[in-house]
């Protein structure tokens, strides 16, 4: 049987990041303000039904998950009245302390008392909350400090961008926070030396799959299980992970300027102080420095990778990887990629252009594959036995073919060899 005259009392807490951890705001602190009232000044018989803490987050919604659960046990009648520090520890947005001190604790007859200035006792003092001015006018006072707040970070963050400083939370795979300057990184070794292998496995022809099943063939831990492995927080956004890795995976690290030591930040951003959802920013606003930082990969190598992830390659059905030439010729005319197909047993291969999309728009530049081998070897130095899909992604920038079979092949410059 439910006493009537008994008060179940929540205690709620809140620590939102911008408050730091001075001692006045702590955890701690409140729990102990909270407790000392219950014990000493509060009117009523009690009992304590729980203490529901929101550690780092803001005020400017009610989506906390502890506020949630002290609410959902509020209208389960497990909780009749909620006790606070200050209006503001429970709310910084202005009409969320109206909903639920004019409509959501009524109508669940739950008594809400604030300890800071203005004091509010709903059940002592119901004109107060009701018709008084003081407490809607400290609401929107809560809620315009809220809103300075939240603008005053966003130029600090902004600013630190602007000078190359890293504002993650966590560093990227590769790198460590530096302990003399947490918005500095610094390099991981156990993991640079992974993604080093990435490349480099990459510029020797092998694709993204490939890489990633070699990388889990022996054990290696993807981003997301090495953070944990190194005790960190870290959760990516979704279900749990299995800790192996995917070409998804490494192509992201392929993509990351980061590893040429340049930072790339403010991609996004949220809506606003009190939407806290977020939304993709057009390049042209993100923030981009370059040499912040140690490189784990020489600038020339990297931008020799991006363009080999821009060529497209497809792997025929059947084979685990693409033909020799997937990705290296072009026609010289329309500087489209040559298509390959077979006939009475002879590979040719002709431009995409003429075969797929107008027999007007360019010509044939038909070569056959044994005419084309004899050429790069040649202009390689080599002999065609020697051909590799791992020599042409070292020495190669494109094969063009023109028309009447005549082939240039365009070698990397001396830098682009970097290993």
């Amino acid at each position: 049987m439910v006493d009537k005259g008994l008060w179940r009392v929540g205690l709620y807490i809140r620590l939102s990041r911008e408050d730091g951890r001075g001692e006045s705001l702590s955890v701690q602190n409140q729990r102990k303000i909270l407790l000392d009232y219950l014990a000493q000044e509060f009117q009523g018989r009690w009992e304590l039904a729980g203490i529901f803490v929101d550690d780092g987050l803001t005020g400017t919604d009610d989506s906390r998950e502890s506020f949630q659960a002290m609410i959902a046990q509020v209208k389960e009648g497990k909780i009749n009245c909620v006790v606070c520090k200050t209006l503001s520890r429970a709310f910084r947005n202005y009409a969320d302390q109206g909903y639920f001190l004019e409509e959501f604790f009524p109508r669940h007859r739950t008594r809400f008392i604030s300890l800071g200035n203005p004091r509010v006792d709903s059940f002592l003092d119901p004109e107060a909350v009701q018709l008084g001015l003081e407490i809607p006018i400290n609401g929107i006072l809560n809620d315009r400090y809220a809103a300075k707040t939240s603008a005053d970070v966003r130029r600090t963050l902004d600013m630190k961008r602007r000078r190359g400083e890293f504002i993650g939370s966590f560093a990227p795979y590769g790198y460590a926070k530096d302990p003399a300057d947490r918005n500095a990184l610094r390099p991981d070794p156990a993991a640079a030396r992974v993604v080093e292998e990435i490349f480099r496995r990459r510029l020797e022809g092998e694709g993204r799959g490939t890489i990633a099943q070699a990388l889990n063939a022996r054990g290696e831990p993807n981003p997301t299980a090495y953070k944990a492995r190194q005790g960190s927080r870290y959760r990516r956004p979704g279900p749990p992970g299995d800790g192996l890795w995917s070409a998804a995976t490494v192509g992201r690290i392929l993509r990351n300027p980061v590893y040429a030591g340049t930072l790339v930040q403010g991609r996004q951003r949220v809506v606003s102080y009190k939407v806290h959802e977020t939304i993709s920013l057009p390049p042209e606003e993100w923030f981009v420095v370059e040499g912040t930082h140690a490189p784990l990969i020489p600038p020339a190598l990297f931008q020799r990778v991006q363009a080999l992830e821009a060529r497209p390659v497809r792997t025929p059905p059947g084979r685990g990887e693409p033909h020799l030439f997937a990705g290296f010729l072009r026609c010289a005319d329309c500087r489209r990629a040559m298509t390959r197909k077979t006939a009475r047993g002879l590979v040719y291969y002709t431009c995409s252009t003429y075969r797929r999309k107008s027999k007007t728009a360019c010509t044939k530049h038909t070569i056959r594959e044994e005419a084309l081998a004899a050429a790069a070897a040649q202009a390689l130095g080599v002999g065609e036995g020697d051909l590799s899909r791992p020599l042409l992604f070292a020495r190669v920038e494109e094969i063009l073919v023109r028309e009447g079979g005549a082939v240039e092949v365009r070698l990397l410059a001396p830098e682009g060899r970097e290993t």
